[in-house]
C-alpha cells in the first residue's frame, strides 16, 4: 500500500509533468472506484492543471479549481505515459486498469489496481475536503506543527496499541502498516505497548522516530520515477516484510504476528526485551 513517502514522491513526480498541461479526456473504466458524481469527471475536460499535492495517503490534482483525489489504498498504483495510447482502453489483465488521463501534449497516466479486493478511490470535487476520507485526516508528521508536544496531546489517555494508534488516519495522516512498523523498531518500540502508558521520554524518541523515517523515506524517493518507487520502498525497509531475517541493528532475527488480513514485522531484541510476541489476535506477550 502506497503511503505518506510514495504519495508524496507521486505528486512531486506529477506537478514536473502534468502543470501547466490541459486534460483532454478522462477514460473511467471502473466505474466502482468512481465514487463522486457532481462535479462529473467529464468537467476536467479542457481545464489546466494548477498543482499537485497530498493530503496524508491522498493525492490530489488541482485542475483549475476542481479537484482530482486519489486514494490509491491496498494494490493501486499510477502508471506514467509519455504516450497515452489512441485506442479506446480495455478493462481486465494482470493490474486491471480503472482509470487513464489523457493530457494535451499526448502523456498522461493510468490508474491500475491489481488483486480482487477492490479499494481505488477517485473523486472529483471542488473542495479536498468534502472526500470523506480528507476531512477527517489527523495532523501530518511531515508537517512544523507536529511537534512532540502534539503527540504528547495525541497519546494522552489512549487505551489503544501504539501500532493501532499510529495506523489510525484521524489520529496521525499518512502512516500505514509499512512504516508503523519501520518507525516502531527506530523508536525500539512494542508494537503493542499502550499509547497511554508512554512517558516524555518514550513520546520524544516516537516523535523523532516518526519524523526521522518518514523523512529519510521521501528524501529516498525524491526524483525517481512512479515505476521506480514502490522497489524503493521495498529495499528501504529494515524490518517491515523481512520476516526470518536479521534485524540490521541487532542480528536477531525479524519475527511476524497475522492477523486476518495484514500482519506486522518487529525485532525481539530491539522491540521487546526478547520476547517473542503472541502470533494470535489476542496481542500479548507470551509467557
Amino acid at each position: 500500500m502506497p503511503e505518506l513517502p510514495e504519495v508524496e514522491a507521486l505528486a512531486a513526480f506529477l506537478r514536473e509533468r502534468v502543470v501547466g498541461h490541459a486534460v483532454a479526456r478522462v477514460d473511467v473504466l471502473a466505474i466502482s472506484a468512481l465514487k463522486t458524481y457532481d462535479p462529473p469527471v467529464t468537467a476536467l475536460g479542457g481545464l489546466t492543471v494548477t498543482g499537485a499535492t497530498r493530503h496524508g495517503k491522498f493525492l490530489d490534482l488541482d485542475v483549475d479549481g476542481i479537484h482530482l483525489v486519489i486514494h490509491l489504498a491496498r494494490a493501486g498504483w499510477l502508471r506514467w505515459r509519455d504516450e497515452v495510447p489512441t485506442r479506446p482502453a480495455r478493462p481486465g489483465g494482470k493490474n486491471p486498469l480503472a482509470l487513464r488521463v489523457h493530457l494535451d501534449d499526448g502523456s498522461g497516466f493510468d490508474l491500475t489496481e491489481a488483486g480482487t479486493k477492490k479499494g481505488l478511490a477517485v473523486y472529483v470535487v471542488r473542495d479536498p475536503n468534502d472526500v470523506p476520507g480528507v476531512a477527517t485526516l489527523g495532523p501530518d508528521p511531515l508537517d512544523e506543527s507536529f511537534t512532540a508536544d502534539r503527540l504528547r496531546e495525541i497519546v494522552a489517555g489512549k487505551r489503544t496499541q501504539i501500532k493501532g494508534l499510529l495506523r489510525d488516519q484521524s489520529v496521525i495522516a499518512g502512516i500505514g502498516n509499512a512504516y508503523s512498523d519501520e518507525v516502531l523498531h527506530v523508536a525500539k518500540m512494542s508494537p503493542f505497548k499502550i499509547a497511554a502508558t508512554l512517558t516524555d521520554d518514550d513520546v520524544a524518541t516516537l516523535h523523532e522516530a516518526i519524523v526521522a523515517t518518514l523523512r529519510d523515506a521521501v528524501d529516498r524517493s525524491r526524483g525517481l520515477e512512479a515505476q521506480d518507487l514502490k522497489g524503493e520502498k521495498k529495499t528501504g525497509l529494515r524490518v517491515h516484510g523481512r520476516k526470518g531475517q536479521e534485524c540490521p541493528v541487532c542480528g536477531d532475527t525479524i519475527r511476524e504476528v497475522s492477523f486476518a488480513d495484514s500482519a506486522l514485522q518487529y525485532c525481539p531484541t530491539c522491540q521487546t526485551g526478547g520476547k517473542p510476541l503472541a502470533d494470535r489476535r489476542l496481542s500479548r506477550l507470551l509467557k
